[in-house]
């Protein structure tokens, strides 16, 4: 399908105002969409018929300098400069980014491609653009974007949402979700389906989560998390404090380069594998917890009433290293940190 260019002059936009301020309409077919746009705040919410819809709005003084350009089921919003003026990031801030040559860019853009800088203040394309993204039920759905916020709402479908520095909210979606982030801090709330995160900096919070499987990697930041139901739990963070609470899996893998660890469990575990290299970590769960178990510290101490049998075993006066079934042994954990304290205590 023949590429589609959409120009708008500045007379045309003044003489338009009412329907850019409504958004342009753009109805995305022939498959997969994704939708890419360097600046903005874009809104995922549910659609109806078949085809995604995007809703486009240009402002910003430069806007009669952008385009949108729409192939089949792509469409790309064109800043025709190599430096973007977008005033929300905030002053003395700055993102850089690299853009193929159809326009498209994310983390794995080839970096021979145009480099662009996006700042808060200064000189350049004072220009963005606002999208309201619309999904009907069981479409596929990747939506780009560099700087701005995004929120995906009671979408039913299978969404990927990748940003380079901005803040994410999801809620209420159905279907798998793939979040990848740069930077900036990820709420993910009343979801179902799997979900597999990866972001390089900023915090993460989620509740109320449903699926098979939930993958959680970031470089730094905090995870906070409460009422998660997952078959199969993994965790991997650089740096940063972990706290979950109401956690129901059957298969949890959780692995910190340094911050606290606390976990309350509200069910038995076939595995649960835990390596820290430094903080404390605490689990919390069930009475009947049953497991061949595995803990040791390079510096501080073991306890807890659900071990307590295991404790005080070896000549090591410090309980640094224990081992032993606990319950019924019907299941295997294993916990290992350079440093702090472990505690194992029921709910």
């Amino acid at each position: 399908m023949p590429v589609r260019t959409f120009a708008f002059t500045a007379a045309a936009l003044l003489a338009a105002a009412p329907l850019a301020a409504q958004g342009t309409r753009y109805s995305l077919d022939g498959g997969d969409a994704a939708i890419y746009n360097i600046a903005g705040q874009v809104r995922v919410e549910p659609g109806s018929g078949s085809s995604v819809v995007a809703e486009v709005s240009l402002l910003g003084p430069d806007a009669g300098k952008l385009r949108v350009e729409e192939n089949g089921a792509r469409l790309t919003v064109v800043y025709p400069s190599d430096r973007i003026v977008y005033a929300p990031l905030g002053r003395h801030s700055e993102t850089n980014l690299h853009i193929n040559r159809d326009g498209t860019f994310s983390d794995g853009s080839d970096r021979r491609g145009r480099q662009v800088l996006v700042t808060g203040d200064g000189d350049g394309l004072e220009a963005h653009a606002d999208l309201r993204v619309l999904v009907p039920a069981g479409r596929t759905v990747a939506v780009y974007l560099a700087v701005g916020r995004m929120t995906a709402s009671n979408v039913n479908g299978r969404l990927t949402l990748d940003v380079a520095s901005a803040d994410v909210d999801v809620s209420g979606t159905r279907g798998s979700l793939n979040l990848d982030l740069g930077s900036g801090d990820v709420s993910v709330t009343n979801a179902e389906g799997d979900i597999v995160l990866d972001t390089g900096s900023g915090d993460v919070t989620i509740s109320d989560i449903r699926g098979t499987r939930l993958e959680l990697d970031t470089g730094s930041g905090s995870i906070t998390g409460s009422g998660i139901r997952a078959d199969r739990v993994v965790l991997d963070a650089g740096s940063g404090d972990i706290h979950l609470s109401g956690v129901a899996s059957r298969d949890l893998t959780l692995d910190t380069g340094s911050g606290e660890v606390e976990i309350g469990l509200t069910t038995d575990v076939d595995r649960l594998v835990l390596d820290s290299g430094s903080g404390d970590v605490t689990v919390r769960a069930p009475a009947n917890l049953g497991a061949r178990v595995d803990i040791e510290t390079g510096s501080g101490r073991v306890s807890g009433d659900l071990i307590s049998g295991l404790l005080n075993r070896n000549d090591d006066e410090d309980d640094d290293h224990v081992s032993g079934t606990i319950g019924d042994g019907d299941g295997t954990i294993t916990v290992e940190t350079g440093s702090g304290d472990v505690s194992f205590v029921s709910r």
